[in-house]
């Protein structure tokens, strides 16, 4: 809309200019039918004089006057005109009627042939403030008769299937002459067949979109699209404000007590219902324990018929199973006995032939050294100094040097014999 009052505002004051640029003209050629009288009546001895003077004066005079019209006219009006962004221009034909659109770029405008005007295409936000404020200069008034103001917003764009003929119809300020008029006849009919708790609180949704859905109707038929209606807050005398706020917070403790209320008796039907169920699952427990524990009986019964005869086979299994391990013991404890008796024998007979190798061999002995004696004391008997010599070989190892009596003649071991025989003697007696 300000494009179009930009618009608009200077198509003003190029019409005053055109007046006074035509005054301007009108002026001019007064000024040229003048100076063609005052010629005329100088007589016809100076027509020579001023047809020559203004041959020489007016083609100058008029070309300068052309250009300089020309000039102001492309300076203050230019021929080319440029579509703002966002917006479409309708150029109208003056004489012909027709009509132009133009969304992007420049196009031919031709001041006092062609009328332009802007249109917005994106969508447009209109708040009336008059009926914002309960005190302010155009307050609501509910069913009850109460002032009351309300925050509004409505975005509503036109209809760019329609600009043709919207540009005939629709005026210049489409806010101030199409759609105020319109919120005010749709919204002051609304409000006043509400009260205002239902404005305030109950019915704000359906309120809004009643407003929404008659608007939207009233504003099709001039071409207006409305996208949507918003409402805010709802303003309220201060007295009734109060009154509401104590009315309301008194209703929202009862409506709390009243779901406090339902939530406990919810709760102690949730409580029976939970018992009941906790009795039904105990009951459906016991019955399923009932019916397990007679299909375990009769299972186990079942399995008795078959673990008793098997039963009684491992008993006599295990008796049988003794008596064989009884007479297997048996049979090792006699085999035993009889291998001791045959190893008592054995070694009887062992130690037996042990005595009489060992008495055989006493007696071979004893043989060999009587025979040995024999020998030994014949050899004696013939050879006396043997034994001198058998003596000197035991000593020998003691003894180096033997001195034997001179004139003896008899044993050398004699007088050693001699002095040892009390020895020999005590030592008998201690034996």
């Amino acid at each position: 809309m300000a494009a179009m009052h930009r618009y608009h505002r200077p198509r003003d004051a190029t019409t005053a200019q055109e007046q006074a640029m035509l005054q301007r003209l009108k002026t001019l050629a007064a000024s040229l039918r003048t100076a063609f009288g005052r010629g005329a009546s100088r007589g016809l001895g100076a027509v020579p004089t001023a047809a020559r003077s203004l041959r020489r004066t007016l083609p100058p005079l008029l070309m300068l006057t052309a250009v300089t019209a020309t000039g102001y006219a492309l300076a203050t009006h230019p021929p080319l005109q440029a579509v703002p962004p966002g917006q479409a221009a309708l150029r109208t034909n003056q004489f012909s009627g027709g009509t132009n659109e133009f969304r992007t770029g420049s196009f031919l405008r031709i001041p006092g042939l062609h009328e332009v005007r802007l249109f917005p295409l994106r969508d447009q936000s209109y708040h009336p403030a008059a009926i914002a404020k309960a005190d302010g200069p155009a307050p609501l008034q509910s069913v009850e008769g109460l002032s009351l103001g309300l925050d509004m917003n409505l975005r509503w764009t036109v209809d760019v299937t329609r600009l043709a003929e919207l540009s005939r119809r629709l005026p210049d300020d489409i806010e101030a002459d199409v759609i105020a008029p319109a919120v005010q006849a749709v919204v002051y009919k609304q409000i006043a067949m509400h009260t205002v708790r239902e404005i305030f609180s109950s019915q704000r949704a359906e309120i809004a979109a009643a407003l929404e859905a008659e608007l939207r109707a009233r504003l099709a038929g001039d071409g207006i699209v409305l996208r949507g209606v918003q409402i805010g807050s709802v303003d309220l005398p201060p007295d009734y404000r109060r009154g509401m706020d104590r009315l309301l917070a008194d209703s929202l403790a009862s409506d709390r007590m009243r779901y406090t209320l339902e939530i406990s008796e919810k709760q102690v039907k949730q409580t029976e219902l939970q018992a009941a169920a906790d009795k039904v699952r105990r009951e459906t427990a016991a019955e399923a324990a009932g019916r397990e524990q007679i299909i375990a009986a009769r299972a186990q019964e079942e399995a008795m018929k078959h673990v008793l005869p098997f039963k009684q086979k491992q008993i006599e299994q295990r008796a049988l199973e003794a008596q064989a391990d009884s007479a297997a013991r048996i049979k090792q404890a006699e085999g035993a006995a009889q291998a001791r008796r045959i190893e008592i024998a054995a070694e009887s007979e062992a130690r037996q032939k042990l005595a009489d190798a060992e008495a055989y061999r006493v007696t071979q002995i004893g043989k060999a050294s009587a025979g040995q004696m024999a020998a030994e004391g014949a050899l004696l008997t013939r050879h006396p100094l043997l034994v001198q010599k058998a003596m000197a070989d035991k000593l020998s190892d003691k003894v180096q040097v033997i001195i034997a009596p001179p004139g003896s003649g008899g044993f050398i071991g004699n007088a050693l014999l001699a002095g040892m025989a009390p020895t020999e003697g005590a030592k008998s007696e201690r034996e």
